[in-house]
């Protein structure tokens, strides 16, 4: 990899708009009729149509294509557990992976609390926003306590990057590397 210095770092993440991701609107907001459609009063017919069908939200919102990055940051990549704030540019270097991969939209959340069952309760009164939850850079043994706990309460996919990612990550390695040298996982 590529060496850099810790002024480029924080040039890289400081110049222009401050961070890595920013909002933008999807639809045209250049007349009076977009704004009146994007909000009010056009916006009371979805909000209707969501109302009798909550599935609705997938068809007239942007649940569907965006996940929550949530992390406490107690275990911030090998750096440990430097406090909530400290993990966001993490979360947002995650956000744009999932962008630029997937085409994934993803908002960051930093949830500032080292209390599992905080930071469950928290993610689930938000959960319904998404379409899916990643967890990331949550310290053992909560992470696994509020991975269980938000897919029991959650109808939507939860993540445990440090857990699942890693994991999927070692058995593709292990499948290419057997593809290469032409042997079965047999």
């Amino acid at each position: 990899m590529e060496k850099f210095t810790e002024k480029e770092a924080l040039d890289y993440h400081s110049q222009g708009k401050p961070g890595k991701i920013e909002i933008i609107a999807s639809k045209p907001m250049s007349t009076q009729r977009d704004l009146a459609l994007a909000y009010s009063p056009g916006v009371a017919v979805p909000v209707e149509a969501i109302a009798k069908d909550p599935s609705k939200a997938y068809d007239y919102t942007s649940k569907g294509n965006t996940v929550a990055v949530i992390s406490n940051g107690s275990a911030i990549l090998g750096l440990g557990n430097l406090g909530s704030l400290a993990s966001k540019p993490v979360m947002e270097g995650k956000a744009v992976l999932f962008k630029r991969f997937a085409d994934i939209d993803s908002i960051d959340v930093e949830v500032d609390s080292q209390n599992a069952e905080e930071i469950i309760n928290c993610v689930a009164k938000i959960g319904n926003s998404f379409g899916g939850i990643n967890l990331e850079d949550i310290a053992s043994p909560d992470c696994f306590i509020i991975e269980q706990e938000l897919k029991n309460r959650l109808k939507i996919p939860v993540f445990h990057d440090d857990q699942h990612g890693t994991a999927i990550i070692t058995v593709a390695g292990i499948l290419n590397a057997l593809e290469i040298v032409k042997k079965s996982i047999k």
